[in-house]
């Protein structure tokens, strides 16, 4: 059975005086708003979000994201806080996830996936969104990619919220590996789990999320970023890996593996793989087929613990 969030009252995304006043009125509009609990556990955010569906009615649920984070360096208020990298006018969109400024610069929208089937639909929002619009660029460096594309949560001047949390609050995109800062993080899987609740963009799609159990539609989707959930049944050692199992037969159904060599950024971030064991998880990743379907974890964050608290 699916999971299902608890119900609730408020909502909203991180953001700290001034900015919370800004990025709510600006979520209202798009039927999101969000206001952030304190935890007790450093790595939990836990965001209470309402959203309305296309019916025009308001759904309130309550979404608890654990984000399985190293916890390092300052606090952030959210990816908007993050240093400025730059700015300019985005003249032209070169894909569901490139933007390219007036003078040349080609800029990669950092910490998003996007589905190949709903790319279209994305790069219609991105364009909706930015084209013409003067934007900062925020992150914790300018560094080009390999590419020569700067990463960067991208701004615009009409907004508080970053346009990859706009997207991902409309359904255009999924939350993506590689954001190294906790609150950005738990701001972008806010979005995104409000948009999930709500059925919205690719997420009214069949299967869009899917069941650690339904191993013939993973293996369909081997080579592409998936968003799984199931229950862990077992934790095992083998060699240099860990596999977090969700079926009795290792050899067919899926798992989740996890590298010796990353083992420290479990033990920084105050997790051991052997405590997940019975619970039920969220983890995002590329699948592969191995004997069964599998994703490889590369960093803490593609686990989430929906529900905890």
């Amino acid at each position: 059975m699916p999971y299902r969030f608890r119900s609730g009252k408020r909502s909203g995304f991180p953001a700290d005086g001034m900015r919370l006043r800004a990025a709510d009125t600006i979520s209202k509009r798009r039927g999101v708003s969000a206001r952030r609990r304190s935890s007790a556990h450093p790595l939990v955010r836990v965001w209470r979000m309402s959203t309305t569906t296309r019916s025009g009615r308001e759904r309130r649920s309550a979404v608890t994201v654990v984000v399985l984070l190293i916890a390092c360096g300052s606090a952030q208020a959210g990816c908007a806080d993050l240093p400025v990298q730059g700015d300019g006018v985005v003249a032209a969109i070169d894909d569901a996830r490139s933007l390219r400024l007036d003078d040349g610069r080609e800029i990669r929208l950092a910490g998003l996936e996007v589905a190949a089937a709903h790319a279209a639909a994305t790069i219609a929002a991105l364009t909706t969104l930015t084209r013409g619009r003067h934007v900062a660029l925020h992150g914790a460096d300018g560094t080009p990619d390999r590419y020569g594309r700067q990463p960067a949560y991208v701004v615009t001047d009409d907004a508080a919220l970053p346009v990859q949390a706009r997207l991902l609050q409309a359904g255009h995109a999924m939350v993506g590996l590689g954001i190294a800062q906790p609150d950005c993080r738990a701001e972008l899987l806010a979005a995104e789990a409000a948009a999930r609740d709500a059925r919205l963009g690719l997420w009214a799609e069949p299967g869009a999320l899917l069941q650690a159990a339904d191993g013939d539609a993973l293996l369909a989707r081997a080579g592409r970023f998936t968003v799984v959930e199931g229950r862990i049944v077992s934790v095992r050692e083998a060699g240099s890996m860990i596999f977090l199992n969700f079926g009795r037969r290792w050899t067919r159904d899926f798992a989740v593996t996890i590298s010796r060599r990353i083992l420290g950024s479990f033990e920084a971030a105050g997790i051991s793989p052997k405590s997940l064991e019975y619970k039920r998880i969220r983890v995002r990743g590329w699948i592969e087929r191995r004997t069964g379907p599998q994703i490889g974890i590369r960093e803490v964050g593609q686990i989430e613990v929906p529900g905890a608290r």
